[in-house]
C-alpha cells in the first residue's frame, strides 16, 4: 500500500473517533437530562457550548496547522478533546457540564482543517475530492456506529463509562499519530521517490507568500461564499449531531430502539453520500472542469436535502419522517467533502486557513440551531418547526454554490 493511503487510513480512524465522541452526547441525552435534571432548553445550552467554542477556535487552529504542521496540532487536538470527553463522564451539575463541553469544543476545533492540510500536502490535486470524501464518510460511519456501540454500553455500565472509554481510544490514536506521521512526504520514512514525485508532480508551483494577507482573505468573495454556505449547511448537520435522538423519542414518540436505528441509518447513508459526492465531483471535474464539477454536486446535494427536510416535517407518519430524514443526510453529505475540497482548491498551502474560516462559520450555524432548537421545542412543544427553518437554510445554501468558484486561488501563484 502506498504511504499516502496509510496516511488516509489514519485520518479515516481519526474521523470515526471524532464523531463517536461528538454524537455520544446525542445518543445518551435522555440519561444525562434525567440524571442532572435538565430540560430541553438547558440541554440545548450544554450542546451549544461545544459548538460555540469549536467555532471560536476553529480558525486559529487551522492557521496554527498551516504554520507548524498538522502532526503537532492534531496530536494536541486529539489529546485535549479526549481528556474532556472522559471528563464529561464525571459531570454532576449543569454548570460543570457546560464548562466541560465548552472545553471539549476548544480541543476538537481544528481537527478537520488540519486533516485538509494533510490532504493538501500528501495527495495530488486529482485525488483531493475522493480523499476528502473518505474522511467525511468515516465521520458518518462513526456517527452510525455510536448508537450501536454506546447504547448497549450504557445499559451495561452506565452513560458515564461510555465517555471514559471513548476518551481512552482518542488518546491512543494521538500517541500513534505523533510517533509515526510526518508533515511532508519527503520526511516520511519508507516512502519511495516515485510516490513523492507522483504527489508533487502537479504541485510544482509554489506560493511566494509565507503569511496570509488578511486583506486578501477578507475581500475574497470565494471565502465569504464558502463561509455563508457552510453556516447555513451546518444548521442541518447539527440537528443530526445534537438533536435527532431527542426528536425521534420525544417529538415522534419512538422507542429508544427505533430512535437508535434511525440515527444509525442516517449516518450510514451519510457515509455513502460523502463517498459518492467526492468521487462524483472529481469525475465531473475531469470531464467538464473544476467549476462545474464542484458546483453541480453542491447545488443538487443541498437543494434536494432541503426539500426532504421540509417533507419530513410535514408528514404525520413517524416512519416516513425517519426515512426522509435519513435521506436528508445522504443528500446533504453529498456536498460535504466537496466543500472541503474547494478549501484545498483555492487555499493551496493555506488550505487549513481557508477550511478553518469556512468551518468557523459552519460551527456558528451549528451553535445557533442547537440553541434555537431547544428554545423552540421547550416553548412550543412542536419539534417540527425547527425542521422548516433548516429546510429553508439548505435551499439558500444550495444557491450560494453559484457564487463559489474553485478555480480562483486565494493567493496568486508564481513559478519558481
Amino acid at each position: 500500500m502506498k504511504i499516502r493511503y496509510k496516511v488516509l487510513l489514519a485520518l479515516f480512524l481519526l474521523s470515526i473517533i471524532t464523531y463517536l465522541d461528538r454524537v455520544c452526547m446525542n445518543v445518551v441525552s435522555k440519561y444525562v437530562k434525567s440524571d442532572l435534571g435538565l430540560d430541553n432548553e438547558s440541554f440545548g445550552y450544554v450542546l451549544g457550548a461545544f459548538s460555540l467554542s469549536y467555532a471560536l477556535f476553529e480558525l486559529p487552529t487551522g492557521i496554527l496547522g498551516d504554520r507548524i504542521g498538522p502532526r503537532k496540532v492534531l496530536t494536541r487536538v486529539v489529546l485535549w478533546w479526549s481528556g474532556f470527553t472522559a471528563l464529561t463522564g464525571t459531570a454532576f451539575h449543569f454548570v460543570y457540564l457546560l464548562l466541560v463541553r465548552f472545553l471539549f469544543g476548544v480541543g476538537e476545533a481544528g481537527a478537520f482543517p488540519n486533516a485538509s492540510i494533510v490532504i493538501s500536502r500528501w495527495f495530488p490535486s486529482v485525488e483531493v475530492g475522493r480523499a476528502q470524501s473518505v474522511i467525511w464518510a468515516a465521520g458518518r460511519l462513526g456517527g452510525a456506529l455510536t448508537p450501536l456501540l454506546v447504547i448497549p454500553l450504557v445499559h451495561a455500565a452506565g452513560w458515564r463509562m461510555a465517555f471514559f472509554i471513548l476518551g481512552a481510544v482518542g488518546g491512543l490514536w494521538a500517541i500513534v499519530w505523533y510517533f509515526w506521521f510526518r508533515d511532508t512526504p519527503s520526511e516520511m520514512p519508507g516512502i519511495s521517490a516515485d510516490e513523492i514525485e507522483e504527489i508533487e508532480s502537479d504541485r510544482k508551483k509554489t506560493i511566494t507568500h509565507h503569511k496570509v494577507d488578511w486583506k486578501i482573505v477578507i475581500k475574497n468573495p470565494n471565502v465569504w461564499g464558502l463561509m455563508l454556505m457552510c453556516h447555513l449547511f451546518f444548521y442541518a448537520s447539527y440537528f443530526f449531531t445534537n438533536w435527532s435522538s431527542t426528536y425521534f423519542q420525544e417529538g415522534r414518540h419512538m422507542s429508544e430502539e427505533q430512535a437508535k436505528n434511525f440515527v444509525s441509518l442516517s449516518y450510514f447513508l451519510g457515509a455513502i453520500g460523502c463517498l459518492a459526492g467526492g468521487f462524483a465531483s472529481d469525475i465531473i471535474s475531469r470531464k467538464y472542469g473544476l467549476k462545474i464539477g464542484r458546483r453541480v454536486v453542491g447545488v443538487l446535494g443541498l437543494g434536494s436535502s432541503g426539500i426532504c427536510f421540509l417533507a419530513s416535517g410535514l408528514t404525520a407518519d413517524n416512519e416516513t419522517a425517519g426515512y426522509l430524514l435519513a435521506l436528508c443526510v445522504l443528500l446533504k453529505d453529498f456536498t460535504l467533502p466537496v466543500a472541503f475540497a474547494v478549501c484545498v482548491d483555492i487555499g493551496k498551502q493555506y488550505a487549513g486557513t481557508v477550511a478553518g474560516a469556512m468551518n468557523f462559520a459552519g460551527q456558528l450555524g451549528g451553535f445557533f440551531i442547537t440553541i434555537i432548537f431547544g428554545i423552540i421545542v421547550q416553548h412550543t412543544s412542536d419539534f417540527n418547526y425547527p425542521l422548516f427553518l433548516i429546510a429553508g437554510c439548505l435551499i439558500v445554501a444550495s444557491m450560494l454554490w453559484f457564487l463559489i468558484d474553485p478555480t480562483k486561488n486565494l493567493v496568486v501563484e508564481k513559478e519558481n
